[in-house]
């Protein structure tokens, strides 16, 4: 039986390696494509990288720990889901959402204070395009990796 253990687990601790290496690489990347779109003075992004970092911090948390776990319980429970319970689930993940909101609203008045604001509305739809190309390119990898079976 600990023949069979180990081995698992080390590949689980592998997956989980590899996918935290990948989210380094595509921090790096956003990054890498803000900075450009930007065109942000040495000063400016010495003050704009920490605000947003910690913007970044909280709304990953919000997003993949608090909405993840709401979706993740609506999909296991909507068959037995009563309205009291979906009801409370609507409540929470509106919560969230209102959350991410206040955030966003919060780094625009931070930003306000270190960037111009046709630079703000520049980080907006760098931010899109980012997302935009991110979703192409794992959905072009995903078309690849079907072609070839």
């Amino acid at each position: 039986m600990k023949k069979i253990i180990l081995p698992i687990l080390i590949f689980f601790l592998s997956l989980n390696i590899l996918a935290q290496h990948d989210r380094g690489k595509i921090k790096a990347l956003k990054i890498s494509f803000i900075t450009e779109k930007l065109d942000l003075t040495e000063d400016e992004a010495q003050k704009f990288w920490p605000v947003y970092n910690n913007y970044d911090k909280v709304t990953s948390k919000i997003r993949h720990e608090d909405i993840r776990s709401i979706r993740r319980e609506i999909r296991s429970n909507i068959n037995t889901l009563t309205d009291k319970k979906a009801k409370d689930l609507i409540t929470k993940l509106n919560k969230a959402e209102s959350a991410l909101h206040n955030q966003r609203m919060e780094l625009s008045n931070k930003l306000l204070q270190i960037l111009p604001p046709r630079k703000i509305i520049l980080l907006k739809i760098a931010e899109d395009d980012f997302k935009r190309k991110m979703l192409q390119h794992f959905k072009n990898r995903g078309y690849k990796g079907r072609k070839r079976e």
